[in-house]
């Protein structure tokens, strides 16, 4: 506990020195960590242990969502989600699948668009929640241009692929938006 009280005290730079070095970090830091974990090719490429950093942070947080319930921990699933999705600058599709207690059993990738729309195919939706035989489904998808509001096409995908996934008795429990570092429930706007 202590340990991480003391990291917790250090500025950006105190703590990039400790995971790549002082002089490195004085170099790459520049006012922002956006940089410096950037996954894009337009922008700066990451240091080697930013990007090792971000996916073992990543995987830390898969970890935590495959072992408790995913609706007592929505704030793992925003930060999972956020920390997935929030850099790519063409849209994806994910669906996180649950078991009957809401623990995840699968994490997929299942579309990728441009950057401002994916196709998404409700009969693949489908066919990959019964190969988990999942009970429930989390879907999220990001908005490159960083504007969090669902489109009208988001509301009409979300309902039909809640219409379809019915069918097989998988419930579809949120709908996420990850527009940068902001991330829209569709459930908690009322609109599932």
């Amino acid at each position: 506990m202590k340990t991480s009280m003391h990291y917790a005290s250090l500025s950006n730079v105190e703590l990039l020195a400790k995971l790549i070095g002082v002089r490195e970090s004085r170099l790459l830091y520049r006012g922002s960590l956006q940089q410096l974990f950037a996954i894009s090719p337009e922008k700066s490429i990451p240091h080697e242990k930013c990007a090792v950093a971000k996916e073992l942070v990543r995987r830390f947080l898969e970890e935590e969502l495959q072992y408790g319930d995913a609706l007592n921990s929505p704030n793992a699933v925003r930060d999972y989600l956020k920390l997935s999705l929030n850099q790519h600058e063409h849209e994806i599709f994910t669906v996180i699948f649950l078991d009957t207690r809401n623990r995840v059993i699968g994490v997929e990738e299942m579309f990728r668009g441009t950057l401002t729309q994916t196709s998404v195919y409700p009969r693949e939706v489908v066919k990959t929640a019964l190969q988990y035989n999942a009970a429930a489904v989390i879907l999220a998808h990001n908005h490159p241009s960083g504007e969090p509001e669902p489109s009208r096409s988001d509301r009409v995908l979300t309902d039909t692929l809640k219409q379809a996934l019915s069918l097989v008795d998988v419930k579809v429990l949120d709908h996420f938006i990850i527009a940068g570092t902001q991330t829209l429930s569709l459930a908690e706007q009322g609109l599932m």
